[in-house]
């Protein structure tokens, strides 16, 4: 191995030697340290370019390698690119280096300007270097529009599956068609990976015929098949196509009777009867909404397979299952929540409302609202805006529950025109809350927000019902709710203005539509900079994913004189081209974070890399690392989100190195946005696995009880108490799905809580991206059956925190003491051996690459996977199954919460906190 050089001046000097061996181990070192002693090295370019121009030197590859390194250090990348090509294969395009990547894109630039000179001319006479031919791989043939050379390619190569995968990774639309094309001339079609292209192409159709093909086949395997294609569609979060596939999906035929005629009663004897059973027959039909015929036993089989189908695309299926597993396995810790409150000064409002913001997200999906029940007289002093935040936190607790959620915010919403006497803050809190409730899944509450939009012109409900309008129909591009919201921005309300910017582009995701003109010309006539604010990252919502679609328009934006929508230029930057590490975005961000005048602006463009780089985040740390050392306290702030975003849910080690000198940052505002980053680094991470979590924890648990921490950095500590452990310390924060596609919900929810900056109420947008950690293996009846798999790891590296039962610092504010009865100790242990028979429980995404099922297993998975919902082969159906994951939250009266004065209706969900004991009386005075 060689040892590092310190200095460029010997190895020049050996250049100069006459022997060959000196002129190579000075260029193999030169080479090996160019990164660092490339300053030196150029300033005897001319002597190495002579090496390689010299016919008779047998090194001359190496010399052009070094030249063009050199050259790429000093940005002069048509030279580099030039030297590269000569060094032949010493230029290692499989090489993970930026280096390269830049190169590699540098050359496919060159080639499809050339190609596409060829073609507008209709002539070969412009000469191609034929080394730009020889180094273009599969990459450089998606680029440039080469389909033959990457079929050619494909069906050349020895793993054609390994091969088609990673197109499917690095592949733009274009090529879409290609690989289901290829996937179709396997031998066995691969109809996961078709469906995935096909939804990438938007074509419901496609996938449609090929669902309806699994489900009309008479084995199970197949309809298992069809099955778990929905689920995975599902995953990525493309609502509007996933109705549109339900939708085509075609309905069972009835077999009829032939030449059917009236019956005609053969006596009048009976006629009466006959009459009757007539009736009964027709009232029976009319009520099943059945044909009067039987039902080919085909076509039986079909219609009980659609009905499931139809269950999934919707998400229902999912979103019950999930609802289930995060009621069931909650392990939140309600005596940190409790250490939280007493430790929270009740002057101090942002550190009340910030306690609610982690309460809502510690319990984000389990439905278990007790905290807030048992802290009614501390949680009714939540005033104005803080009353509308802790009435939207019931939206993230009870998230998902499509069929209940709006009699569980009844006590809350609107009564009846504009209101019905209540608090409108409450009111405007209950519509945002109906939203978060319906994310992505708002067929049944649509009509119900707009309703309560049109018949309001108080701009506190106005927001609350904008932003769940937004969530509810994420994506849909509906033009009827468009308008409506249109209307709302165009009285130019602030406070409704701004949201009513945001929930247009929540509408219009990743459409392109010719609405973000719309938004853009308003927000320039606009004197509100909420509004302009609010429209600045609507209108890059619009432009999500589109890539070099977007550029017009990123162009306007970043050259606007108001740094407002400069700042909404760095997010269309960031989301149109989100995962894509696409590097002309990477360096118009950095241009863009060190030369900006507004700090905004530059926060903005730093924070933007995460959402770039998320489909690798190793490269995250190594690219920020300069500027979290930045003399700018916004840069710094924007570093640390940046890695927060793009490493969330990783434990990256490089990525807890760069925030753990920030969480002690001399700027508050810095120590908050690095203790959220960490606390998204390091969710689902255990002790066990790195230690500096404990640490993490520790940390802050000292800043919240310190009376002297100032209020942000408190704030901060809070939001990360309840990140750490979100969703009942069971779900994680991931951007992409298993196929490695964009989760667009999730992308989406960390782009607006980032806005939290600016508007606290945005914080609970986080619980979008948020993803539950389990392996749910289901049967053909969709149900969860106890199934067996082995985990290769001590279980103690992925178990659940130890519950906190005293406060390991000490402090003047009188803290609870966790006291154990004998029968919660009893129920305790009882309930762990449960779950470690349990065969469902949770699996942390760590944990997903040591599982493997046991051989001769009754069930094995349709295909290999770990996590998510997993379709499962029964090998012995003769037996009887055992089901699990069967507990659901129960319906039952609650207590009013946010300082609401209504009661509770019947049949309002509320789960009590697992295996709660009765709370003891209210004290009381006793008189004689």
């Amino acid at each position: 191995m060689a040892t590092m050089v310190s200095s460029a001046g010997a190895l020049l000097a050996m250049l100069s030697e006459n022997h060959p061996s000196l002129k190579l181990h000075a260029l193999s070192n030169l080479n090996a340290f160019a990164q660092f002693l490339w300053p030196e090295i150029s300033t005897s370019i001319p002597l190495i370019e002579s090496l390689y121009e010299d016919e008779e030197f047998s090194q001359r590859s190496l010399a052009a390698l070094v030249v063009s390194k050199v050259f790429y250090f000093l940005g002069e990348l048509n030279d580099s690119l030039s030297y590269a090509l000569g060094a032949g294969s010493l230029f290692d395009v499989s090489e993970e280096s930026d280096y390269v990547r830049t190169l590699l894109d540098k050359a496919i630039d060159e080639y499809a300007s050339l190609r596409n000179k060829v073609v507008q001319s209709s002539e070969e006479s412009v000469n191609i270097d034929p080394r730009l031919e020889a180094i273009q791989a599969m990459g450089m043939t998606i680029e440039c529009r080469r389909l033959d050379k990457l079929e050619e390619a494909i069906m050349r190569s020895d793993n054609a599956p390994g091969s088609l995968a990673y197109c499917i990774n690095v592949s733009h639309a274009y090529v879409l068609r290609l690989l289901v094309r290829v996937y179709q001339k396997l031998p066995s079609p691969d109809y996961l990976s078709i469906c995935q292209c096909l939804m990438f192409l938007d074509q419901p159709e496609g996938v449609a015929s090929i669902l309806e093909k699994l489900l009309r086949a008479e084995s199970k395997d197949d309809a298992l098949l069809a099955f778990q294609i929905a689920f995975d569609l599902v995953e990525n979060e493309h609502q509007a196509f996933l109705l549109n596939v339900r939708d085509r999906l075609s309905k069972p035929k009835s077999q009829l009777p032939e030449q059917p005629t009236p019956r005609e009663p053969e006596s009048t004897q009976n006629e009466e009867s006959t009459a009757s059973e007539d009736v009964q027959m027709t009232d029976e039909t009319r009520d099943s909404g059945a044909a009067v015929a039987e039902m080919d036993p085909d076509e039986e089989r079909y219609a009980e397979r659609l009905t499931k189908i139809k269950g999934i695309l919707s998400g229902e299926t999912s979103i019950q299952l999930t609802l289930q597993f995060l009621y069931s396995h909650n392990k939140s810790d309600l005596l940190i929540l409790k250490t939280i409150k007493q430790s929270v000064e009740m002057r101090n409002s942002v550190c009340h409302s910030a306690t609610i913001y982690a309460n809502a997200i510690m319990h984000a999906g389990t439905t278990v609202d007790t905290f807030l029940r048992e802290n009614l007289d501390w949680l009714s002093r939540a005033t104005n805006w803080a009353k509308f935040s802790a009435t939207a936190g019931l939206g993230v607790i009870h998230r998902g529950h499509l069929q209940q959620g709006r009699s569980l915010m009844a006590p809350y919403l609107p009564q009846g025109g504009a209101g019905g006497g209540g608090s409108p803050y409450s009111e405007g809190g209950a519509l945002y809350a109906l939203g978060l409730i319906h994310a992505n899944h708002g067929e049944g509450i649509k009509q119900f927000l707009r309703d309560s939009l049109r018949s309001t012109n108080v701009e506190v409900i106005q927001h609350g019902a904008c932003l769940g309008l937004g969530l509810s129909a994420l994506g849909t591009a509906d033009e009827d709710i468009f308008e409506d919201i249109k209307t709302v921005l165009y009285t130019d309300s602030a406070v409704a203005g701004e949201a009513a910017g945001i929930s247009m582009g929540l509408l219009m995701v990743g459409t392109a539509s010719e609405k973000a003109s719309e938004m853009l010309a308003y927000a320039h006539e606009t004197q509100h900079e909420k509004i302009i604010r609010g429209l600045a990252l609507g209108i890059a919502l619009t432009v999500y994913g589109r890539e070099e679609e977007a550029d017009t328009l990123i162009e306007q934006m970043t050259r606007d004189q108001d740094p407002i929508l400069r700042y909404g230029g760095m997010y269309a930057l960031a989301l149109a081209y989100s995962g894509t590490s696409n590097n002309k975005a990477i360096r118009q961000l950095l241009h863009f974070a060190v030369s900006d005048v507004s700090d905004d602006v530059r926060r903005t463009a730093v924070l933007a890399l995460g959402f770039v780089l998320y489909s690798e985040p190793e490269q995250t740390p190594r690219i920020v690392s300069l500027l979290s050392e930045s003399y700018n306290p916004h840069v710094r702030y924007g570093a640390a989100l940046a890695v927060g975003i793009s490493c969330a849910g990783t434990g990256l080690s490089e990525a807890i190195s760069l925030l753990e000198p920030l969480t002690s940052d001399v700027v508050d505002f810095v120590r908050q946005g690095a203790l959220i980053a960490m606390a998204m680094v390091m969710v689902q991470i255990t002790e066990a696995m790195d230690s500096r979590v404990g640490t993490f924890r520790r940390q802050l648990e000292k800043i919240i009880l310190d009376k002297h921490e100032d209020t942000m950095s408190k704030m901060g500590a809070i939001l990360a108490s309840g990140i750490l452990d979100a969703g009942g310390r069971n779900v994680t924060i991931r951007l992409l799905s298993k196929s490695k596609h964009d989760k667009v919900t999730a992308v989406v929810g960390l782009a607006v809580f980032s806005q939290f900056w600016y508007w606290y109420p945005l914080i609970y947008f986080i619980s979008l991206a948020f993803s539950p950690t389990a392996f749910v293996g289901l049967n053909y009846d969709l149900k969860v059956p106890k199934f067996e798999f082995l985990s290769h790891a001590k279980p103690s590296l992925f178990e659940y925190p130890k519950p906190t039962t005293v406060p390991t610092t000490t402090s003047a504010v009188k803290l609870p003491t966790a006291v154990l009865s004998t029968s919660a100790k009893a129920k305790a242990r009882a309930k762990k051996e449960a779950e470690q028979k349990e065969k469902a429980a949770g699996v942390v995404p760590a944990q997903e690459k040591v599982i493997k099922f046991f051989e001769g297993s009754r069930y094995i998975p349709v295909k290999l996977a770990t996590s998510g919902f997993v379709l499962l082969k029964d090998l012995r159906p003769e037996e009887p199954e055992i089901l699990s994951l069967t507990d659901s939250p129960t319906s039952a009266a609650t207590n009013s919460v946010a300082g609401s004065t209504a009661p509770a209706p019947q049949g309002t969900v509320a789960a009590m906190a697992v295996d709660e004991e009765p709370q003891p009386p209210q004290p009381f005075e006793y008189t004689s």
